[in-house]
Parts: C-alpha cells; sequence; structure tokens
C-alpha cells in the first residue's frame, strides 16, 4: 500500500516495453500484400507530369507506367488502378474515348500485363469522367442530367474493351443504380467470366477528391452530388452495399477512406467478401503539404493512417504511397 492506494495489478504497460514486444503483440500489421497503387497514364505526353496538389505523384507515360508496375511487383504490392487520361480534343459528350479499343486506358491494360503478367492484379477505373467533356460519370440527357440507364450502356461497353485489353479486375466507380448487374452480365456474355468487380460500393461525395481532378484532367463543372453519397448518411451505404453484392460484386470498397473509417468498419462487419478502402489524393495532399511545412512527422503519419485504414476493416488499401511503404514494409 501506498499513501495514494493500491499499486495497479493490471499493467497494461508491460506489453509496451520494447520495439520487439510492441511488435509482438500488435493486434494488426500492414502488409504489401495489402496494398494497390492507383496510377495515372496520360495520352499523348513524351515525359511524366508532375501533379501539383500530389507532389511525387505524376500523370505518367506508356514507357513509364510499365516502369512503375515493375517497380510496385518488386515492392510485393498486390495490385495496381489504372486511369486514363485522354488528349482534350478526344473527350467528348459521351466519353467515347474510354471505350475506343485504342483509347489511352485499354492501351495502357495492354501494356502493364504485357510486362508483369499476373505478378500483379491489374485493375482498371471504368468511370465515363474521363473521357467526357462535361466531366460527369455519365451520359447527360436533354436536361443535363447524368441519364442513369444510358450511362449503364456505355459501362457495358467499357467492360467488354477493358476485359479484351487483358484486365484483371474492373472498378465501377460512376454510382449508377445497377451498375454492378450490368457491368457483371457485360462480362460474362463475352467470355470474360474470369474478370472481377471491384464495386465502389459506398462512394462519397467529398471535398477531398481536389487534387484528383487535375490529376485526370477533369472537366467537370459543378458537382455530382445526384450520384455519389451524402456525407451525412451511414444507413445508405449498407443499402448499396446490399444492391452490389446482389448483383454479384465480388469486392466492395469504401471511398475517401479516412473521413469515412466509421462506414468502413460497418461494410467489413457485414461481409464475407473482401473489402477495400481509397486513401484518395486529398488525404495524400494533406500531409504531402504538412510534412512539406515541417508540421508533422511524414513517415509515421503516412502508417499510421494506413494502419487505421487496415484496423477499420480494410483488407485492401488503395494509396498513393502502395510502393514506397511496401518497399519499407
Amino acid at each position: 500500500m501506498t499513501k495514494y492506494g493500491s499499486f495497479p495489478g493490471a499493467r497494461p504497460r508491460r506489453l509496451r516495453t520494447t520495439p520487439a514486444m510492441r511488435r509482438m503483440v500488435a493486434e494488426h500489421r500492414l502488409h504489401p500484400a495489402d496494398l494497390i497503387l492507383p496510377a495515372f497514364v496520360r495520352e499523348g505526353v513524351a515525359e511524366p507530369v508532375p501533379i501539383s496538389a500530389m507532389p511525387g505523384v505524376v500523370q505518367h507515360t506508356r514507357d513509364t507506367l510499365r516502369k512503375a508496375a515493375v517497380e510496385a511487383v518488386e515492392a510485393g504490392v498486390a495490385g495496381i488502378m489504372l486511369f486514363g487520361v485522354p488528349e482534350d480534343d478526344k473527350k467528348d459528350a459521351r466519353g467515347t474515348a474510354g471505350t475506343d479499343p485504342d483509347g489511352i486506358l485499354q492501351c495502357a491494360i495492354r501494356d502493364v500485363r504485357a510486362e508483369v503478367g499476373d505478378d500483379l492484379v491489374i485493375m482498371s477505373d471504368l468511370c465515363l469522367d474521363e473521357y467526357t467533356d462535361h466531366g460527369h460519370c455519365g451520359v447527360l440527357d436533354a436536361d443535363g442530367r447524368v441519364d442513369n440507364d444510358a450511362t449503364l450502356e456505355r459501362y457495358a461497353e467499357m467492360a467488354q474493351v477493358q476485359a479484351d485489353a487483358g484486365v484483371h479486375v474492373v472498378g465501377p466507380s460512376g454510382m449508377m443504380d445497377g451498375q454492378i448487374g450490368v457491368v457483371r452480365d457485360a462480362l460474362d456474355q463475352t467470355g470474360h467470366e474470369d474478370v472481377s468487380i471491384l464495386a465502389y460500393t459506398a462512394k462519397y461525395s467529398s471535398a477531398f477528391y481536389g487534387p484528383f481532378r487535375e490529376a485526370i484532367g477533369s472537366s467537370l463543372k459543378g458537382d455530382r452530388k445526384t450520384y455519389q453519397q451524402d456525407p451525412g448518411n451511414l444507413r445508405e451505404s449498407l443499402r448499396e452495399l446490399a444492391l452490389d453484392l446482389e448483383e454479384g460484386a465480388d469486392m466492395v470498397m469504401v471511398k475517401p477512406a479516412l473521413p469515412y473509417l466509421d462506414v468502413l468498419a460497418k461494410l467489413a462487419d457485414s461481409v464475407e467478401v473482401p473489402v477495400a478502402a481509397y486513401q484518395i489524393s486529398g488525404e495524400y495532399a494533406m500531409v504531402e503539404a504538412a510534412a512539406e511545412k515541417g508540421w508533422i512527422d511524414r513517415d509515421k503519419a503516412i502508417l499510421e493512417m494506413l494502419t487505421g485504414i487496415k484496423r477499420a476493416g480494410a483488407n485492401m488499401i488503395l494509396t498513393y504511397w502502395a510502393t514506397e511503404v511496401a518497399r519499407g514494409l
């Protein structure tokens, strides 16, 4: 006894005494195979184009994308998610470049598949926003609104050309009602039964997408609130989850990651399929900007954020730091 009472019998600090002890009892660990690298490939450029809001990230040429894919494989990264950036004069109201077999994304898929084969899971963004002159994720009707069902027809075409190019996984990201079922049917009917679907199940209308708009050269005017989810809603994501699974999703995703860890945890507790989270451009940019100012320890902040996403239930994390972090791990 002391004058302050009994000494504690339970001492959780015993399990924090040394780095080896902390490592041994860690409940969650990052592994390179948890990570997926999002990558942008731009048509018609001879050198990589830096993205000003995302220091260290570039719009690749086809050649530098091949190199980035090889580096990801060597680091042990599980997959790469490809986004195509067409030349401005190839954008139109229907996003025609997105379904052109020789469009930049389809060329990039073939390039990466030829370079690394099955050593890296090759994923592709299945959406029209990169290719439309209005910047929306779908076809517009006469009143300028996104036409859900007309857009589904375009997504079916995109699924086929991306699968023909050799992709392993398509990622329908436009948040159209019924998109997973239509894409699954399109793949199955064209002999691509083995191509998986990563459903962007809970994709929120977020302020953190800003740097991404630069990365894909977006032409968007206005917002996407009529099809992306409202940040205040959680039950809505569970409804989207049930629909995606019923329509044939092989994996599901929450995007963004950090502001929606509660949603991620809820979905992870509710399903038996793999769950992904996308650590998006704004999350990346905040850390890089604060680190550049000397306000935070960059490397520790990156690992802490990724560990938090893993702890919340993500089996896979899309992050622009994937190769760097995998090398460190």
